[in-house]
């Protein structure tokens, strides 16, 4: 089930896209609401035409940072220590969070931030999405914590992140999360999950890979996280990047404005955004 939210008459609204247009959820609950209660609520009965609504990202406002993982496919460590050699990961996950006031659509604008950035990156991941607590979950728990899955890409300024020598600040400027187009449920996928992504950027494919290529699982990242903190339902968790990002090239290959982003995950969709 692909769930979507959207604004329809300047309305933002919630629901589900299907084969006989998007369905929107009776009485109107955020789509993050619809996540946090666990249960698909009952439809309109009105079919609208994805003609007739702007899409949004599927949680517009996360509750709380959204939590990445860096380094998580092999070829991506490799390009990025050979970028910075303080990025090489030894047998740990890297963990970092990303501040995120409002996810950019599908289709919104990608700011360049040139008073703060020479160095725009773009990594396409996958991120899963918590539909319930967890806390102290085990191997075997771990699959019934996931409700669904996005396509995030995870905008990175590339000289802020490594002039402060962690990744928070270049992570974070307003626009650097995009999202979307939906929420695809985890009953859609087998577990784990063998997800293709790939990435353009103004039709040239710079990112191929697939998530039975990370290092660290979702079970390992959940068992491990919910040992020492609860995470909460809704919770935003993006599984890193494979190789390919523009710091990887040799020149690299930074965004401009003007740049035309597209992420592709099979099962998910498209996520495409321009730099301005």
């Amino acid at each position: 089930m692909k769930l979507i939210t959207f604004l329809h008459a300047g309305k933002e609204r919630a629901g589900v896209l299907s084969d006989k247009g998007i369905l929107p959820f009776r009485g109107d609950p955020s789509l993050l609401s619809v996540i946090k209660a666990g249960v698909i609520p009952s439809f309109t009965g009105e079919a609208l035409s994805p003609e007739d609504v702007r899409l949004l990202a599927p949680v517009p406002r996360p509750e709380g940072d959204i939590i990445c993982l860096g380094m998580n496919f092999t070829d991506h460590t490799e390009e990025a220590a050979r970028f910075d050699p303080v990025m090489l990961r030894e047998n740990k996950a890297v963990y970092f969070s990303k501040r995120t006031v409002e996810a950019t659509p599908p289709g919104g604008k990608i700011p360049a931030h040139r008073d703060l950035t020479r160095m725009l990156d773009y990594e396409a991941e996958v991120a899963f999405i918590l539909g319930r607590d967890a806390a102290g979950v085990s191997p075997e728990e771990a699959r019934d914590c996931v409700f669904g899955y996005t396509i995030l890409n995870d905008v990175s300024a590339r000289d802020l992140q490594t002039a402060h020598k962690q990744f928070y600040f270049g992570k974070s400027l307003d626009g650097f999360t995009p999202m979307g187009p939906c929420v695809v449920t985890a009953d859609e996928f087998a577990y784990p999950p063998d997800i293709p992504i790939r990435c353009y950027v103004n039709g040239e494919k710079r990112q191929d890979g697939s998530t039975h290529q990370w290092v660290f699982s979702i079970s390992d990242v959940l068992c491990e996280l919910s040992r020492g903190m609860t995470l909460k339902s809704g919770t935003i968790i993006s599984m890193g990047t494979p190789a390919g990002v523009g710091m990887g090239f040799s020149p690299p290959k930074y965004l401009q404005p003007g740049d035309t982003v597209r992420c592709e995950a099979d099962g998910i969709g498209v996520l495409e955004n321009t730099v301005e």
